[in-house]
């Protein structure tokens, strides 16, 4: 009878060693993959540094924001001819502070990147249509634009 005893006791010893070893493999695959995957965060991090965004608010001439959409609707067109990668669009909806205004946000690769993209738009010959229509029908009174770096901690880098 001593002897059966003896066998459960070390069926139960062999089993809580058997789940220890098993526990502290699974807490270390688990600390390991934290770890890794938060080295990865920070290079990924540090290999957008350089990436920037620019935010244009145009103010336009009251009651015009329709037809700058419009413009803008066409023209997005040649913006992506030549890797202007606008994010979106937006109109206020429901502020009259913003009533006449039109917001878009560009990203780039780089300041230098965003400065090369937009001289070739600007030296583009389509464009001219663009800058005729603003002199025949002004819809702009004037723009806003600012380049912005994302934070450590934003969503969109």
């Amino acid at each position: 009878m001593k002897t059966k005893h003896k066998s459960e006791l070390g069926v139960l010893r062999l089993s809580f060693k058997a789940w220890f070893v098993c526990g502290l493999a699974l807490a270390s695959f688990a600390a390991g993959s934290v770890i890794t995957a938060r080295l990865m965060q920070l290079n990924q991090v540090r290999a957008h540094s350089n990436r920037v965004f620019e935010l244009n608010v145009y103010h336009t001439v009251p009651g015009k924001v329709p037809a700058l959409e419009e413009r803008f609707r066409d023209a997005s067109k040649l913006q992506a001819k030549h890797n202007l990668n606008v994010i979106g669009y937006w109109v206020p909806n429901g502020d009259p502070a913003w009533a006449n205004t039109f917001i878009y946000i560009v990203a780039a690769s780089s300041r230098e990147e965003a400065k090369t993209n937009w001289d070739e738009f600007h030296a583009d010959p389509e464009f001219q249509k663009y800058v005729k229509s603003e002199h025949a029908d002004k819809l702009i009174d004037r723009v806003d634009s600012t380049y912005m770096r994302p934070t450590d901690f934003s969503a969109l880098r």
